[in-house]
């Protein structure tokens, strides 16, 4: 009997025979998608790009559309969805090109509108005409990163799916391919890149803590953190540390626009560097506190910084004038990365450190008389705000509670947010959530103050003051494919109403929206002084402070933010 040859042909993966690897052409299914992402990514979003910014996101957003069309040519005819070749019709490809350059070209020629409406909400001029050519050279730019990049992922995979196959079944062979071109480029990636990347912002960073700017001397006072009679270090409190120290109004300032007798207001910060671990760091936020009599003021708040160690002046300032310096804030520094880099990468340190520093304090103010003690509040900002809502334990002090909260520009992550949002009563928007009856949690933005005709305040009160523009409150994974409440409800004053949604593309904009949130006070992640003030006013309700008074603190405020 004759036998047969044996076929020592490799086993082409499916992937390649449908052109996810290839690099001498282009897909049309996957350049028709790829230019009605462009299209999208132009459209009016949440925060206000420069060109540049503009095209990054235009390239990355037209990228994954690129390859979402090839994935989708690849998965049909995976599947055998497909007509067998011999009996379909298929569009010639210049029609397909020709298609795609009519949506490239509708797209640019609406550039510059949708761009400018976002900057309308935003209170931003009109940018002039001219923005096409740097959109479409950066975009092509970064476009090409991605492809590349792209090509050489599914060329591992397949590599890694040649051999496999000869062992196990294809289907198989096809899942533990992905899964492992997926975990060689992940650990290429995160092992080098971006780890090299994270390290040398980290050094540059704490380079920048470490530097002494001779603009902010030391202070003399033997109560101020930092001084000679300081249980703290001056050079050890960090650049954001000595910034929040020494910006504190006077009491002569403080004087001077009340009318009123105030006294210094206590700020006491305990910079990284101030000791090894966040237990030390914590016992020493106590230890200086107690030293500066921060107990025996009328308001003590336990504020967690950025990831940065940024406290915010004005955050601060206004209620260090609203109380006319009867207050004393304390905050310790856990990072010296970005508030973004430091959530993403080391969460527990900000998670740890807040921790700490609330239980230790808090364990102190329990063991004081209830009638002379001061009013206890924690503030969070931004990642400060994730940190105190996941840290704080609120029903391990039902017995003893503290005062209350305010948390302004909550990350979409924060568990109370997110209780509060999700929980929010019928009628109310998702950027301003009713919850309850009002007596333990009420929220405000820029344009609307605290409700009225709720119930009074319990003995907690919790305030979240974030804007409606404000990407790193709003963003959801859930975008990709669902539509958010926020644009199913009415528009606010900051969000433009040409805004779309568009599945993929909506969450891609947000996220990228993230990194730019800060650019214009009063929108975005940059919370301004005035709206701080209605929030620490709605919290404390202090008894002195009248209406006239928060009309002149508003102009001061906004006075010194056009300086």
């Amino acid at each position: 009997m004759t036998q047969k040859p044996v076929n020592t042909t490799e086993p082409v993966p499916e992937w390649e025979k449908y052109g996810l690897v290839r690099f001498r052409s282009l897909s049309e299914v996957g350049l028709l998608l790829a230019s009605l992402f462009f299209l999208a990514s132009l459209m009016p979003s949440l925060s206000a790009r420069l060109p540049f910014i503009q095209g990054v996101a235009s390239g990355v957003i037209t990228g994954v559309g690129y390859e979402l069309g090839l994935g989708l040519v690849w998965l049909v005819r995976a599947l055998q969805f497909v007509v067998p070749k011999e009996n379909r019709k298929t569009l010639p490809k210049w029609v397909v090109l020709l298609a795609a350059t009519v949506i490239v070209t509708y797209a640019l020629l609406h550039a510059d509108g949708w761009t400018n409406a976002t900057r309308k909400v935003s209170g931003l001029p009109d940018l002039d005409g001219g923005l096409i050519f740097a959109i479409i050279s950066t975009a092509a730019a970064v476009f090409a990163a991605v492809w590349v990049l792209a090509r050489l992922f599914w060329m591992a995979v397949s590599r890694i799916d040649r051999q496999i196959s000869r062992v196990v079944p294809p289907r198989v062979a096809l899942v533990s391919g992905i899964l492992a071109g997926g975990l060689l480029f992940w650990s290429l990636i995160e092992g080098t890149a971006v780890r090299f990347a994270i390290q040398a912002v980290d050094k540059a960073q704490e380079a920048a803590d470490h530097f002494v700017d001779p603009d902010i001397p030391r202070p003399v006072q033997a109560v101020r953190t930092g001084s000679d009679k300081s249980l703290l270090e001056w050079d050890e409190l960090g650049r954001q540390g000595r910034a929040f120290v020494a910006s504190a109004p006077t009491k002569a300032e403080i004087e001077e626009l009340t009318g009123a007798p105030a006294m210094d207001p206590i700020r006491v910060y305990v910079g990284r560097r101030s000791a090894e671990t966040y237990q030390e760091r914590a016992d020493l936020a106590l230890a200086e506190l107690i030293r500066v009599g921060a107990f025996d003021r009328s308001v003590l708040v336990v504020a967690s910084p950025t990831g940065t160690g940024w406290m915010d002046p004005n955050s601060h300032d206004p209620l260090d004038i609203m109380l006319g310096g009867d207050v004393a804030t304390v905050g310790v520094q856990f990072s010296y990365l970005s508030s973004p880099l430091a959530l993403v990468l080391h969460p527990e340190l900000g998670l740890e450190q807040t921790e700490a520093v609330f239980d230790t304090i808090y364990k102190y103010w329990t063991n004081l008389p209830k009638d002379t003690r001061p009013k206890f509040y924690v503030f969070g900002l931004s990642q400060g705000a994730f940190n105190t809502q996941s840290t704080v334990r609120w029903l391990d002090m039902l017995s003893d509670p503290i005062q209350g909260a305010l948390w302004v520009g909550s990350p979409f992550l924060s568990p109370v947010w997110k209780t509060v949002r999700d929980g929010r009563g019928a009628g109310s928007p998702t950027w301003r959530p009713r919850f309850g009856n009002g007596s333990l949690v009420q929220a405000i933005d820029q344009f609307h103050d605290f409700e009225s005709g709720l119930a009074d305040w319990g003995p907690i009160r919790m305030v979240f003051l974030q804007y409606a523009s404000d990407p790193i409150v709003m963003f959801s994974y859930e975008s990709a494919f669902k539509r958010p409440d926020w644009y199913k409800e009415d528009r606010a004053q900051d969000v433009s109403p040409d805004l779309l949604w568009v599945p993929v593309v909506t969450m891609l904009q947000t996220a990228l929206d993230m990194t730019i949130a800060v650019q214009v006070q009063g929108f975005g992640h940059n919370y301004a002084p005035i709206d701080y003030m209605r929030a620490w006013h709605g919290l404390l309700e202090p008894e002195t402070w009248t209406t006239q008074k928060s009309e002149d603190l508003a102009d001061h405020l906004k006075a010194r933010s056009a300086q």
